[in-house]
């Protein structure tokens, strides 16, 4: 399309660019990303198209590639933009070429969609009728333009005031259709064409609804639209029982026909009980019909040896037929269909029929010949599978609508079976239906095995098992395709943890029992390669654990019981998440974005809430914890197993693992897990804690990262608090030896900072002050640095609450204790010891976060990771605790904010940090201690994190600074060699690595030798037939190229002196510089040599180089100074 201001006006070549744009975007399985890049693209055309340009019908062909499940649907701001902006440029637009309206240079609109219309329903004469469906795609354009001309039209009227619309213009759309469908009924002769093409039309028009507005008559458009198609509704009802019940239908392409009819029975329906409920009983007289004559055209009985086309159809379409009746009389319960009699037979003729029954491939002998019979040869098996599938939805009906089978039903042998026997019959059924069945058609099956499985479990566990094993099989066949994998995963967790199903395995401890927790573990171990199948699993439980059903209260006594007897999938939700990839931290990143434009993005709108998101796993489990009731026997015994659990996976992971880094899979899983005990904490009673607090206090000895730190402190901290009775204990901790305090002292003198708090609730307080003065001070004479700092902190608090107390024995330590505090306060020096006396006063933790106040799920699962520097994608928002999952919070919980003066906070430059893991961050300063400076990657941050950084950026919050030195290295092609050369580069600062292809970095060599320095350096992918541009460019850049080669003119490295603006080439490992890339250097540079051998390692070449050239940079700065 054209662009308004540009020469470049691309009228159908840029149309046909978004559809190929548009193409693209529909390969990701990411529907919310689908729909979002639509909105997106539509609302770039609508900006940026030059309405002069453009013709309305390639305006409504472009729009026609937006999907209106994903994005332009009607009653979202999408769609009312779009209308405004028909509206603004309407008789703007260039006349189409193929316009009825010659004498007019512009179309209008209106005039687009009746000229639409009419040609819609022109049909060519054809000596033969076309056995084959026409394509959808005019229908599906006619009935969007005709809604968005009525939309516009009214978008008009409201501007213009009037109040009445008359609908005059939407009408004039609708009577060519009316036309037809009045006729249907009546006329016989209508071509099958023109009748397939106003039905489709009708559908389309029919299954628009309203997003606004719950009443239709809210929506004036819609209830114009339907209050005209209810007249039709007896002759279309009429025209489909004659097409569905007589041998009309006769060819393999009339099953597309069944299919369009079958589509229009509910959508009538629901027609009829929105806009004119008198027409239900013509609704009633038509299922009445249709369900006696399918079920006649089934019982016939074929007396030939093979079956013609024709008749194997008819049992095709009625077997359909009853499929639709029975889902409607499911899912349409206020018609009250299911008082018909037909219903009656329908049942009967369901219960004892033949299961399974497959359709003989008919015989095409005496067919014509001719492009329709000989199309019938084809895909007879997905024709015998739909037959199968039928059968199993209408059971499915029968085994939700009629508690026992044969209910009521005169005795024949079948039916002399006992309910269990024939229970037990139809899922061996079941199991081979499963092995016919493509894998896209098992749901309904799955559906009837829930129901079967529960009255089976106990008397026929091995079948059961089967089942079980069976329908695994099949999920787990399926995890790679993605339009049918949702609906059966749901079907398959419905069926496998039914309430009943669980509560039986369990109270045998059976084989069944030990089926299901295996499956639990496979479901877990798929999620982490397919996010969201553990959401569906979890979702499912949780709520009917603690929700049941008012039918599954009356069955079970308690459906809680079954938490406790799979607390598994409690305990793994708790911990549940993996490390992403960048692209799947990207395409996460990219989610939450869209997600967060809420109503602005007509994808969020329109598309199904997936729920897929990592962090629901947690968020369903939190919640489902945070609404169990601490007075309730059973709620306390599960959280209290649920609390030694996690206990004993923290202890596990520290086993496995005594030192870890930031961010990793371990750190996270232990971040995770103390998030939940501080969860569970105030639910949990005294003579429980006291046990368990124990195991608390260990954790603390373990090698911690800080945020864990941070939780088992606040933990400590909170049950002190309610219970200073546990002091004593506490107390005993201080004893260990300093070697096995070395590496959790911190962690013990953190809790001491926050003594006001732990006090609040003590009747004695001087005791408790004194023993913890005497604690403290001994520490504040420790040899680490660290340790002496935390136990500075805590002596200024614990000091400041003895003289509150005016505390008489406290009297003769006063100017000691005083005169050392005030010295630390005014401490003199070069160093980094002051600094970090004022840096750790200031840390959040100390100086901010208070215990009792900050206690919020915010503050747990948001702010205390962010300030703890955690990656980011471990945040959970509350908005998210408020987004997903239907479990609501209790009232009583705190359900609130962090503290305004918490939650504004930056995180710190100090880390909480022992010994034993990473020493506080300290120049080498002899006044306190001397340590090794070497800086692990991970421990700052994630690169992952910040994908929206750029690496200038990225060095600015390290602290560190760029050269203007850049390294080529395209014509290397060892990954060692390389990955050492971007660790060296990126340690000396240079500005960038060039590189021969950037498919390098994901080489494992690469990455064992560059440690992660290709997050920090920026990488360039320069080919080495496009090093001489490259070079060329630079030195019109200012740069100076330097060739690492020995040639007669080369220059002796220890006399070169580095200009500042750099290129450093380095050649090949075997062949060196090439001679055509030697005339394009400015200089050669040789590194002296002592020994025989004449070359040194293309890596340890380069690394002298740019050390040297960092060297001469850091003496000019220093002189410059």
């Amino acid at each position: 399309m054209g662009v308004e201001g540009s020469p470049l006006y691309l009228v159908c070549r840029g149309k046909q660019f978004k559809k190929n744009v548009l193409q693209c975007t529909m390969i990701t399985h990411q529907i919310l990303l689908r729909g979002a890049a639509q909105c997106y693209l539509l609302q770039t055309a609508m900006h940026l198209t030059d309405v002069e340009k453009v013709s309305l019908p390639e305006v409504a062909s472009f729009l026609l590639s937006l999907r209106p499940e994903e994005s332009l649907r009607r009653d979202t701001l999408l769609w009312t933009e779009l209308c405004s902006w028909l509206q603004v440029n309407d008789t703007c637009f260039r006349k189409s070429v193929t316009s009825d309206f010659e004498h007019q240079e512009t179309s209008s609109l209106c005039q687009y969609v009746r000229s639409l219309v009419e040609k819609y329903f022109k049909t060519p004469a054809s000596e033969r009728e076309n056995c084959f469906m026409p394509d959808w795609f005019e229908a599906k354009l006619v009935a969007t333009m005709i809604l968005l001309a009525a939309d516009v039209e009214q978008m008009k009227n409201k501007y213009s005031g009037k109040s009445n619309i008359e609908w005059i213009e939407l009408e004039a759309f609708l009577n060519p259709l009316l036309d037809v469908l009045m006729k249907l009924g009546s006329n016989a002769y209508i071509p099958t064409l023109k009748t397939d093409k106003s039905l489709q039309l009708l559908l389309k028009l029919l299954q628009t609804r309203s997003l606004k507005c719950s009443n239709a008559q809210d929506d004036g458009v819609l209830f114009f639209i339907w209050k005209s198609l209810v007249t039709p509704v007896e002759s279309i009802l009429e025209f489909v029982l004659r097409r569905l019940t007589t041998d009309e239908l006769s060819t393999v392409g009339d099953l597309d026909r069944c299919d369009l009819y079958l589509a229009l029975i509910p959508e009538i329906v629901h027609l009829c009980l929105e806009v004119n409920w008198k027409k239900v009983t013509s609704i009633k007289n038509f299922i009445l019909s249709l369900t006696n004559a399918s079920i006649c055209n089934l019982q016939e009985r074929n007396s030939e040896k093979e079956p013609k086309v024709k008749e194997q159809i008819k049992k095709v379409a009625s077997m359909a037929s009853l499929t639709a009746v029975c889902e409607i009389m499911d899912q349409k319960l206020e018609a009250h269909l299911e008082s018909l009699p037909s219903v009656d037979a329908l049942k009967k003729f369901i219960s004892f029929s033949q299961f399974n029954e497959v359709l003989k491939k008919p015989s095409y002998i005496e067919e014509k010949s001719g492009l329709c019979e000989e199309t019938t040869s084809q895909g007879w098996g997905k024709i015998v599978a739909r037959y199968v599938r039928d059968q199993w939805i209408c059971l499915r009906f029968i085994l939700n609508s009629f508690p026992t089978l044969a209910q009521g039903c005169e005795e024949t042998s079948e039916m002399s079976l006992s309910t269990l026997e024939r229970s037990k019959k139809i899922l061996q059924s079941a199991l081979e239906a499963l092995t016919i069945l493509p894998s896209d058609q098992v749901l309904p099956v799955f559906d009837c095995m829930k129901v079967l499985v529960p009255k089976l479990l106990d008397s026929s566990e091995s079948l059961c098992i089967e089942a079980f094993d069976l329908t695994w099989k099949i999920i787990s066949s399926l995890s790679n395709t993605q339009l049918v994998f949702w609906s059966n995963l749901k079907a398959f967790v419905q069926f496998i943890f039914d309430i009943e199903v669980l509560t039986i395995a369990a109270s045998a401890k059976g084989q069944a029992y030990a089926k299901i927790k295996e499956i639990i573990f496979k479901l877990i171990d798929l999620s982490t390669t397919k996010t969201g199948v553990f959401n569906v699993v979890l979702s499912h439980c949780c709520q009917s654990w603690i929700f049941p059903s008012v039918d599954e209260r009356s069955a079970l006594t308690n459906a809680f019981l079954n938490a406790g007897n799979y607390c598994e999938l409690i305990t793994e939700a708790c911990v549940f998440g993996t490390v992403f990839r960048r692209d799947q931290r990207l395409i996460q990143d990219v989610h939450a974005f869209v997600e967060n434009l809420g109503e602005k993005c007509a994808a969020n709108i329109v598309t199904e809430s997936t729920n897929r998101d990592d962090h629901y796993v947690r968020v369903c489990a939190i919640k489902f914890l945070c609404s169990l009731d601490g007075s309730n026997m059973l709620h306390k015994t599960f959280m209290e197993d649920i609390f030694i659990k996690l206990l004993d996976k923290d202890e596990l992971v520290s086993r496995s693992r005594t030192r870890y880094y930031a961010n990793s899979l371990q750190h996270r899983i232990k971040n995770r897990v103390w998030q939940t005990l501080l969860v569970l904490l105030p639910k949990l009673n005294q003579n429980f804690l006291c046990g368990a607090l124990d195991k608390v206090f260990q954790a603390g000895f373990s090698n911690n990262q800080a945020s864990v730190k941070y939780f088992i402190e606040w933990i400590v901290i909170l049950s002190l608090h309610k219970y200073p009775q546990f002091l004593n204990k506490f107390w005993d901790y201080f004893c260990y030896d300093e070697e096995k305090l070395k590496t959790s002292i911190c962690t013990f003198l953190s809790v001491l900072s926050h003594f006001d708090i732990i006090l609040q609730n003590a009747s004695e307080k001087r005791p408790a002050l004194k023993k913890a003065l005497i604690v403290v001070l001994q520490w504040c004479f420790n040899h680490n640095f660290s340790v002496r700092l935390y136990a500075l902190v805590a002596l200024k608090k614990i000091w400041d609450m003895c003289r509150m107390l005016h505390v008489e024995e406290f009297e003769a330590l006063t100017p000691v204790i005083e005169s050392s505090l005030q010295q630390v306060e005014n401490m003199h020096g070069t160093g980094n010891a002051r600094r970090n006396w004022q840096r750790i006063q200031d840390h959040f933790f100390f100086a901010t976060f208070h215990p009792l106040e900050d206690y919020s799920l915010e503050t747990i699962f948001y702010t205390l990771p962010r300030l703890a520097e955690l990656a980011e994608d471990e945040w959970i928002s509350l908005s998210k605790f408020d987004r997903f999952t239907d479990i609501p919070l209790p009232p009583g919980f705190q359900w609130y904010h962090s503290r305004t003066k918490l939650r504004d906070l930056k995180p710190s430059d100090w880390s909480q940090q022992d010994m034993g893991s990473h020493s506080a961050e300290t120049d080498s300063q002899t006044e306190w201690t001397d340590v090794q400076k070497k800086i692990i990657p991970w421990k700052n941050s994630t690169p992952t994190l910040d994908l929206e950084m750029a690496f200038q950026d990225r060095a600015a919050k390290l602290g560190k600074s760029n050269s203007r030195l850049i390294v080529v290295a395209s014509l290397i092609d060892k990954p060692t060699n390389l990955g050492g050369l971007c660790r060296t580069s990126e340690i000396f600062g240079a500005s960038a690595l060039v590189v021969g292809s950037l498919h390098y970095i994901q080489d494992k060599q690469f990455q064992h030798l560059s440690v992660s320095a290709e997050q920090w350096l920026p990488l360039v992918e320069v080919k080495p037939c496009q090093l001489v541009d490259y070079l060329q460019q630079k030195k019109t850049e200012g740069y100076t190229i330097i060739g690492v080669e020995q040639t007669a003119k080369s220059f002796d490295l220890t006399e070169y002196c580095f200009p500042e603006k750099s290129l450093l080439l380095l050649g090949n490992e075997h062949e060196g510089i090439p001679a055509n890339l030697i005339h394009h250097l400015d200089v050669c540079v040789e590194i002296p040599q002592q020994g025989i051998i004449r070359s040194l390692n293309v890596h340890v070449s380069g690394a002298l180089l740019i050390w040297e050239y960092t060297r001469q940079q850091v003496i000019k700065q220093k002189q410059q100074k």
